[in-house]
């Protein structure tokens, strides 16, 4: 029998460009994409017209985690900010290359991958859409 544990998932939320970054980022890391937009949703009465095809829930899904996506911001807008990162926990140092390299293109690298006292392979970076990343790579251990 599987149990059931509390776990928790990243969402981002986004100023109307969420389907291109939620398939940016299924193009960066793999996984399955399903999005929903307003315009097929029971709230595409309730909103401006010109909101029919801002997503307002998006999921990508791979076999390691969870990342999720919206353009519904509040009213006050979108505002960016550095108190959170997204870290991702590869299996190898060919993955977390690869995903740095992708994740990269056209963002700012924050501290470029080097290997670090305490034994990992380290980066991070904030993409193109001003999310912050951190992408880990633990050579120490050799079950990944």
């Amino acid at each position: 029998m599987r149990h059931r544990m509390t776990h928790i998932n990243s969402y981002l939320s986004f100023a109307g460009n969420c389907r291109q970054a939620m398939t940016y980022y299924k193009k960066c890391l793999g996984g399955e994409l399903s999005v929903q937009t307003i315009g097929e949703s029971p709230m595409a009465h309730k909103l401006p017209f010109l909101m029919k095809d801002y997503i307002i829930h998006g999921t990508l899904t791979t076999a390691g985690f969870v990342l999720m996506g919206s353009d519904m911001t509040p009213e006050a807008g979108l505002r960016k900010r550095n108190s959170v990162s997204l870290i991702l926990h590869c299996q190898s140092e060919a993955d977390i290359r690869a995903y740095f390299k992708k994740l990269s293109e056209g963002g700012i690298v924050e501290h470029p991958l080097k290997s670090t006292f305490f034994g990992a392979l380290f980066g991070d970076l904030s993409d193109k859409f001003g999310n912050n990343w951190m992408l880990n790579f633990d050579q120490n251990h050799k079950y990944h």
